[in-house]
């Protein structure tokens, strides 16, 4: 069977990786990430790869307070919004370059003591994940 790795372009890895083109060339340079040339002439990486460093090097902030959880998806930011009436709240978290966003009750934003600027984490527990893909028309 044989297996089609994605390429994308340097500019591209790039935004995956959160770094900019020229360290990504750099990294290329220094045998981080392999290259090889499109058939265009442009310079590409191999997605897989991409994804590898991208893993290896992510940095998750530690929990607040040295806490420890069992959950692994669990994302540390900052509260950027609340959204709170008599029962229910809304609560959006900035947890690197995502946005998490969580309906909860009004007393539980009072008992975590939750306002704007506050460090919290997102737990998130869940037998759904969805997962969405470019449309390569190969399939």
């Amino acid at each position: 069977m044989l297996v089609i790795v994605p390429h994308m372009r340097v500019s591209e890895a790039s935004v995956y990786l959160g770094v900019s083109d020229d360290t990504v060339r750099r990294w290329i340079d220094r045998g981080l990430l392999g290259s090889s040339t499109d058939a265009s002439g442009r310079k590409v990486v191999d997605g897989y790869e991409v994804a590898m460093v991208a893993r290896e090097h992510a940095t998750v902030p530690a929990l607040p307070g040295g806490m420890k959880s069992s959950a692994r998806n669990r994302f540390v930011g900052l509260v950027t919004d609340l959204q709170v009436d008599t029962v229910m709240a809304q609560v959006e978290l900035q947890c690197g370059p995502f946005r998490v966003v969580s309906l909860m009750s009004s007393e539980a934003v009072r008992d975590l003591g939750l306002e704007r600027g506050s460090v919290a984490v997102a737990v998130i527990k869940s037998t759904t994940v969805v997962i969405e893909a470019e449309d390569r028309g190969d399939a």
